[in-house]
């Protein structure tokens, strides 16, 4: 496979990431050659989604995380007298403090495997005997079938349990490299997955026990993020799938409800106008004391003097001299705002506030959006545009060194795992792959993060299919909030009867001391032999995962050593709720980069495309070629309009 790669490229791409894919799909866009690699098997690094099976494999390799050994003449032999090399790190350091816990009735019998899993890979983990691990499935499909939803219908338009009634399928022609992704859902497999979900859109009351062995066989149901997030419907990603086209590749829900954690109980808030008049939580006298706050932060950049006094006091702070009951306080601090208690200004909670509520109605009743099968799709889907305009990606391919001129210092090719020169213009790689001593001087923050898997909704509803997100204020003054976002299996990231719970902190301990606290008072261990309790009101806990993740975002550039000028950072994951630092850091660098061209444009319409040579005959037969190509984009056209132009 390495024979078959060209030896020089305008720009390579090591690490398979938001920010990178991103950045790589904007390149190849603009004409640059992209050679795009990842040492891991799977796209988005540690912006990926997995399937439980794949989850447990991931898990596995966490756990056994060793630098593999290479012979080092594969590539010092390459270097010449003026050069010297930058050896990337085969270890992965960004995941740390992995800890597992099965409550689940441990039934596994060695003939239970997962359902369509395409092959078998021992994963075993400190909780529960060997299963059968298939690989993960947040891989590219195989036949490159591509699918587009329309956000623009609130919930009462478009039940968020049936997604099977927003899917159009588009396929659209992908070069590159395909040889990597043969393990991956086909569009068939995950089509079937949809419609099954969509007959089950409401589900009857769990009365049976579930068990670890139900867990495994339908592990590919599953669709388990690393990094929990969500996009808002006015944030700078909404505005660059829909600017980019790349839209089309993916489909969203929007998020139903907005919760809080007040007084030891879980109850949602009311965040439009009706929801607010409609709701039976707030007096009548709170109603409009809200609306006349919130109509105020729409518009506070008008009016100066209201808050000018305040800048140097915290949001908190300032909240209590608005007139405002506690109730409300907790509502716009925690819920809307979503800001810190202790470290949050004044403007940084109105800007806050505005923009939550400039994001709503958009697409739905909270500013919110939830990308189907889990954040790992985002990555894949700027993957595919990369792809579509000539983009070449090699998974499990990893970078040996980076090989720098000693009289320019500027890096000028890289030799990968066959000992391969592959000549480039501009690098750019994620930080994860630098070697300890170009990271010497950096200062990583780092996240703590859950994953339960769990039988009840945290508030229940009407309608079993909800999305939601809940603050869980700190206990403790200079603690942090921890944020739950509870997913249902409409969404395509868990089972029947079942829902993915991801919990997030910005860490100061381990990420089990950090959130077990949060868990206890939300959830409680799942066992058998309580399953006709119908006394009890939390969730039960079915499977949990802790792991604490790095967190890179703040890092600047001179942070790191001798770095030559043509070799760009992409740093992971961060903290923050929304993608925003992602799509700002990959125009940064896409801009170095090409300077004098637009970032990421939308694709030629293909009617308007004139290819130099046609002949007359060519040009005769185009009007029976136009219909065919023609039926497709009504369909893009309405998905489009309402992602641009939705009905306020």
């Amino acid at each position: 496979m390495a024979d078959d790669l060209p030896s020089e490229f305008d720009v390579i791409v090591i690490g398979t990431g938001l920010p990178e894919s991103i950045i790589a799909a904007a390149c190849s866009r603009s004409g640059q050659r992209v050679l795009h690699v990842d040492s891991r098997s799977y796209y988005g690094g540690n912006w990926a989604s997995f399937s439980f099976s794949g989850l447990l494999s991931w898990i596995k390799e966490c756990q056994e995380n060793n630098d593999h050994v290479t012979e080092r003449s594969t590539w010092q032999e390459q270097i010449l007298e003026n050069e010297e090399a930058i050896v990337l790190s085969r270890k992965d350091k960004t995941i740390q403090h992995v800890e597992v816990f099965c409550y689940a009735s441990q039934d596994l019998h060695e003939n239970v495997e997962e359902t369509g899993a395409l092959q078998k890979n021992h994963a075993s983990v400190p909780s529960a005997t060997s299963t059968e691990a298939a690989d993960s499935a947040c891989q590219l499909p195989e036949d490159e079938s591509l699918s587009t939803v329309s956000c623009a219908k609130p919930p009462e338009q478009a039940p968020s349990g049936d997604p099977a009634s927003a899917l159009e399928v588009n396929v659209a022609e992908v070069t590159g490299e395909q040889e990597n992704q043969s393990d991956n859902k086909t569009s068939e497999e995950r089509t079937s997955e949809n419609v099954s979900t969509a007959e089950d859109t409401i589900e009857q009351p769990n009365t049976n026990r579930i068990t670890y062995s139900q867990i495994i066989k339908e592990g590919r149901r599953f669709n388990i993020d690393l990094v929990s997030k969500l996009l808002y419907s006015r944030g700078l990603l909404i505005d660059l799938l829909i600017k980019s086209n790349v839209s089309r590749y993916a489909e969203f829900k929007n998020v139903t409800r907005i919760l809080a954690f007040r007084d030891v109980r879980v109850e949602q808030v009311p965040c439009s106008r009706a929801d607010v008049f409609n709701s039976k939580q707030l007096s009548m006298v709170e109603k409009r004391m809200l609306m006349k706050f919130l109509t105020f932060c729409m518009e506070y950049e008008e009016y100066p003097d209201a808050y000018k006094a305040y800048e140097e006091i915290t949001f908190s702070e300032y909240l209590k001299t608005q007139k405002l009951t506690p109730n409300l306080q907790h509502f716009v601090l925690h819920s809307i705002a979503m800001t810190s208690e202790t470290n949050s200004s004044t403007i940084d909670g109105l800007k806050a506030t505005k923009h939550f509520l400039h994001c709503l109605g958009r697409y739905g009743n909270t500013p919110f959006l939830f990308p189907l099968y889990g954040q790992g799709e985002l990555p894949q889907c700027f993957c595919r545009m990369c792809a579509v305009f000539g983009g070449i990606y090699c998974l499990r391919h990893p970078v040996q060194c980076l090989i720098v001129d000693k009289e320019s210092g500027r890096c000028k090719a890289i030799i990968d795992q066959f000992g391969k020169r592959i000549i480039a213009k501009h690098f750019l790689v994620e930080d994860s792959y630098f070697p300890e001593n170009t990271c010497s001087r950096v200062q990583y923050r780092q996240m703590s993060r859950a994953v339960l898997i769990t039988d009840r909704s945290v508030l229940k509803a009407d309608s079993d299919q909800q999305i939601s997100i809940l603050i869980v204020p700190p206990e403790e003054p200079g603690a942090f909030a921890v944020r739950v976002i509870e997913l249902c299996s409409s969404t395509m990231t868990c089972m029947k009867g079942t829902y993915l719970v991801h919990l997030t902190c910005t860490s100061s301990k381990t990420a089990r001391e950090d959130l077990e606290p949060v868990v206890q008072k939300l959830f409680i261990p799942y066992a058998g032999m309580e399953i006709e309790n119908k006394e009890i009101e939390k969730p039960r806990i079915l499977w949990a995962l802790y792991f604490n993740m790095r967190d890179s975002s703040d890092v600047s550039r001179s942070s790191y050593t001798d770095l030559p000028p043509n070799v760009f950072v992409c740093s992971g994951p961060d903290c923050g709720l929304g993608n925003d630092n992602a799509v700002k850091q990959a125009e940064i660098l896409f801009q170095q980069i090409c300077p004098n061209e637009d970032f990421c444009p939308p694709p030629p319409n293909p009617e308007d495309i004139v290819l130099d040579g046609d002949s007359l005959q060519s040009e005769a037969s185009e009007p029976s070629a136009v219909p065919e190509a023609n039926s497709e984009n009504p369909k893009e056209t309405a998905i489009l309009g309402n992602l641009e132009e939705p009905a306020e």
